[in-house]
């Protein structure tokens, strides 16, 4: 068995720590795993600092004086887990019993980077996330489709194009390497999409698994401490920062030029967030380049550098024949 690192970033979560931990210790303790919780806290305002001194000495506290994000904050626990696998795990994320159990197989060969459970709902079975379907549309990588089997095949490893940052179970070595979550995304936003991305062009598969089930409510937590227009400028900025450290030189360019005639015509009818989002994304563009530094850095090292297409090609071929539901 391995033994698991378990990093919970946390910003004013007291209730839900308090809700969500005891079940995070069950699902251990069922699994007989080794095992370490880290909590890293963004700068939280309410009492969770106090609360998990209190109630959970022994977890792992990582105090932020300043907020930073998601990434920047995960990263603080990441680094400092010492187990064989890290479970990025979000505060309102509900583990059902014998999450672990059926997660385990994944790590048996050499090429796994990571593997998530199924997401339903806190009230009902509904799924909100299953596996992630790769798609493009042009140049774009499209990262919002999932997908399930409409047959269960235990046969089938199912791959998945990203691991949701609420319930992710990693190799410690390979997500260290990678240097954990990309903090050129921050505060929020895409920085689950890229790391797996990364991942899957040095070669490390990502999946998911139906039977390890855990429960999630709508997702609120960022649109409830921050307004609508600036979560869309900060997803767009993102989205724009993602394309131009994984595209090719070419397709980049070509991206960019599309972009640049998409932020004219959405500012003649009054969607200027556009062109505020690429205001921000220039401001970062020298990390943008040093991200993209590093990644070229880790192909040369691995003997690998596989593209966003060979990618999205290679998960669809590994499903071909196989009926899949979209959602």
């Amino acid at each position: 068995m391995y033994s698991i690192s378990v990093v919970i970033p946390n910003y004013n979560g007291r209730q839900l720590l308090a809700e969500n931990l005891p079940l995070v210790y069950a699902a251990l303790q069922q699994a007989h795993i080794d095992f370490e919780i880290i909590i890293a806290d963004d700068a939280s305002t309410d009492d969770s600092v106090a609360f998990i001194k209190s109630a959970y000495p022994s977890i792992i506290l990582l105090p932020q004086p300043v907020n930073k994000g998601f990434s920047a904050t995960i990263n603080k626990g990441v680094m400092q887990a010492s187990k064989d696998l890290v479970l990025a795990l979000n505060s309102d994320v509900k583990l059902m019993p014998g999450y672990f159990m059926p997660l385990m197989k994944y790590f048996e060969r050499e090429d796994t980077f990571g593997v998530m459970g199924k997401i339903i709902g806190v009230d009902t079975d509904e799924i909100q996330d299953g596996a992630k379907y790769p798609a493009r549309k042009g140049l774009t990588l499209v990262s919002t489709i999932n997908y399930i089997l409409k047959k269960e095949d235990t046969n089938l490893w199912v791959p998945s194009l990203f691991l949701s940052g609420a319930n992710a179970l990693m190799d410690r070595k390979k997500l260290h390497e990678l240097k954990g979550y990309d903090e050129v995304y921050s505060p929020f936003y895409k920085e689950d999409v890229d790391l797996s991305v990364r991942a899957w062009r040095l070669g490390w598969k990502s999946y998911y698994e139906s039977k390890a089930v855990c429960r999630h409510p709508a997702s609120i937590t960022i649109a409830s401490y921050n307004k609508k227009k600036k979560v869309k400028t900060i997803s767009l900025r993102n989205k724009i920062i993602f394309h131009n450290i994984h595209l090719q030189k070419t397709e980049r360019i070509l991206w960019n030029i599309r972009l640049s005639v998409t932020i004219f015509f959405k500012a003649l009818v009054g969607q200027f967030y556009y062109f505020t989002a690429f205001q921000l994304f220039l401001a970062k563009r020298n990390e943008v380049a040093n991200s993209r530094k590093n990644l070229a850095c880790l192909f040369k090292k691995h003997g690998i550098s596989k593209s966003i297409n060979e990618v999205c090609k290679e998960i669809k071929l590994s499903i071909r024949g196989r009926e899949i539901r979209k959602f």
